[in-house]
């Protein structure tokens, strides 16, 4: 084994002990985070000043554009998302004056350990071991800020021991998760905002009307001032340009660099998340560097290269994105539009899903785009749909279903028709399977 394999060999034998520690992976509640925490003397309590971001969609790419805005303006930014695709270190970064950087193996592997050593064997689920570590890490590294992603939910996340954020944030939320989260948008609304803190700002996305009826009442309980897109801000796209406004004036900005129309009210949130903040003064400039320097990966994220490209057909477009529920769905399909006006191309999808998602809702998205669906496994997810009951949602959708073994096999399954234009291949459906073609290509994230 050579010296570089070594922590990561290490790094995922603590990873498969945690994970031993509960028989749920996943199982919400606060009372194990506050115990271990307690142990831990409070890591939570010594961090930066937060911005913690809850939602169904949207919560990676926001949270990508508030590090980069930030960043520009000089400051130091800590980040934790979840989940990573190719290594666990891609959940922590740590701010530096140079833009930060992936928490290293040695690093990471050392606060896992001092978390298990310190839980001594009692309950606790790998998301929640994962947090505490990271609120070790981030006391530990002097930074300005910390974006703090929430994992699933809200009220009962482990990310929420935070007791006075600098604002909270609630991306677009749609159903999702429902087993835990409960069964209607007011429900899940009413998870998503019980991040919401007493006098703490709350900046949210446009929401349906029915979750925005939730957060406009915690908000008003919690005292908490709102800043609702299309009322206390607004994002519009003109002439290709990103259009800002709120009550302290217009901001008329570049594209985000990162692809589709969801994109401008991602970048927007960030805005209107920093402008709400009293005690940051971020320069104009930085807001516009933010926007064109974020990176996202496996968000409509364009394949240049690797050997995924040799195996489809020549002079192919191979975008990835880990959406996974109807929401994420539409704003795919509403990207893959806007590429379709700029060069015309015939689509293929090529889809693996969880078990636990509405599959048909999901492609019913894309079938006005396409009625060719390459369905494929997401190799070592025990949770993972059958590429057969995927194919069975596409043919109730009136979609040309072919199944695959692997995103290889289907890749060079189409390089094998005969296409007049070399087409366009979205691989989607999950971050799971994003992840595996990442480390598959060779181009994991950095």
């Amino acid at each position: 084994m050579n010296a570089s394999a070594k922590p990561q060999s290490a790094l995922a034998a603590v990873t498969e002990r945690l994970s031993a520690l509960h028989p749920n992976r996943i199982d919400l509640s606060l009372d194990r985070m506050h115990r271990l925490l307690g142990q831990l003397d409070h890591p939570e309590r010594k961090v930066p000043p937060v911005i913690h971001v809850a939602g169904t969609n949207g919560k990676g790419s926001t949270v990508a554009y508030l590090r980069a805005m930030l960043e520009a303006a000089g400051l130091r930014v800590h980040a934790y998302t979840s989940p990573f695709l190719v290594r666990i270190n891609e959940c922590f970064r740590l701010g530096r004056a140079d833009g930060g950087r992936l928490v290293g193996d040695d690093e990471l592997l050392a606060a896992l350990e001092h978390c298990e050593r310190t839980n001594a064997g009692a309950p606790l689920t790998f998301f929640e071991a994962k947090t505490a570590a990271a609120f070790g890490l981030f006391a530990q590294n002097p930074a300005d800020v910390l974006l703090l992603e929430v994992g699933l939910g809200g009220r009962l996340d482990s990310t929420n021991v935070i007791e006075a954020p600098l604002a909270s944030v609630i991306t677009s939320i749609s159903m999702d998760h429902t087993e835990f989260l409960g069964d209607s948008l007011a429900a899940i609304a009413g998870e998503k905002a019980a991040i919401i803190k007493s006098n703490v700002p709350v900046i949210s996305a446009e929401q349906p009307r029915e979750a925005m009826v939730v957060i406009e009442r915690e908000a008003r309980r919690m005292r908490a001032p709102l800043f609702a897109a299309g009322e206390g801000w607004h994002v519009s796209v003109e002439r290709g340009r990103l259009v800002y406004q709120d009550d302290r004036g217009l901001m008329d900005l570049a594209a985000p660099k990162l692809f589709g129309r969801h994109q401008f009210d991602n970048a927007g949130l960030a805005i209107a998340t920093l402008r709400a903040i009293g005690s940051l003064r971020i320069p104009s400039a930085a807001f516009e560097t933010g926007i064109v320097n974020a990176e996202w990966p496996a968000r409509m994220q364009r394949l240049t290269c690797g050997p995924l490209l040799e195996c489809g057909p020549r002079g192919s477009e191979i975008w990835l994105d880990g959406g996974h529920n109807a929401d994420g769905g539409r704003v795919v399909a509403a990207a893959l539009g806007d590429l379709e006006e700029r060069v015309s191309r015939p689509l293929v999808v090529i889809a693996g899903m969880m078990a636990n998602k509405d599959a048909g809702a999901f492609l019913a998205n894309f079938a006005g785009l396409t009625r060719h669906i390459m369905a494929v496994a997401i190799p070592g997810e025990a949770n993972a749909m059958p590429p057969e009951r995927l194919a069975d949602a596409a043919r109730s959708l009136g979609m040309r279903v072919g199944i695959s073994d692997s995103v290889e096999a289907a890749l060079r399954t189409l390089a094998g028709l005969a296409y007049e234009i070399p087409p366009r291949i979205l691989i989607t459906g999950s971050l799971y399977l994003a992840g595996h073609v990442l480390a598959l290509n060779g181009t994991p994230p950095g």
